[in-house]
């Protein structure tokens, strides 16, 4: 009950608001895992991998003309190697989420704005691969990836209008990734920071 509530109102606040758009974001994660697990499991070094981020959504403007709901789905990529002398290790994944953000605009000047974002990303993964001294292995039905995933996050975006039927966004984001659905005894969280380039087009 209580989430057809959530649904019936945010449904309510996007009829009844006029300015929206739909945008296009682009650009690379640089990701690094931490595992929890049994004592001296992960002998080797973690380091950060890189990835790809596609995102397409919708924007929705909410009671200010600063405040912005935006709801969309997006392809991420998390990958990390690690490795010794004796042994290496890479992780390569893909996952299909949707997200839910709010975002507030502050102007800067001319046509210049800063967008301040907050949001939760949920999805799932669709393609997994672990690399171990050259032996491959899938990691889609391993258990530290299973389920949805909860990836609360954090963006700021520098935008500039270039018509009145868009703009153009360089942004910086942070999100933490969760596996909550995972019931091993090792534990997977992701840390990825993002830069993301961003077309934006205003309709109504």
């Amino acid at each position: 009950m209580r989430r057809l509530i959530q649904f019936l109102f945010i449904f309510n606040v996007l009829w009844n608001t006029n300015a929206q758009g739909v945008y296009f974001l682009t650009g690379s994660n640089f990701s690094s895992y931490q595992f929890k697990s049994a004592p001296n499991s992960m002998s080797t070094n973690l380091k950060s991998g890189t990835g790809t981020t596609l995102e397409m959504g919708f924007s929705k403007q909410l009671t200010s003309e600063h405040l912005h709901y935006n709801v969309g789905i997006n392809l991420n990529e998390y990958n990390a190697v690690a490795g010794s002398l004796v042994n290496s290790y890479s992780w390569n994944t893909k996952h299909l989420g949707i997200h839910n953000s709010v975002d507030y605009a502050i102007s800067l000047f001319g046509n210049v704005q800063l967008k301040i974002a907050a949001g939760l990303n949920l999805a799932t993964i669709i393609y997994g691969r672990q690399e171990i001294n050259g032996n491959y292995f899938d990691l889609i039905k391993q258990k530290e990836f299973s389920g949805i995933s909860l990836s609360p996050y954090a963006r700021l975006q520098m935008t500039y209008n270039i018509t009145d039927l868009g703009f153009l966004s360089l942004g910086y984001g942070l999100n933490k990734t969760f596996f909550p659905m995972n019931d091993s005894a090792e534990k997977l969280s992701i840390t990825s920071n993002q830069l993301v380039f961003g077309i934006h087009f205003n309709i109504q």
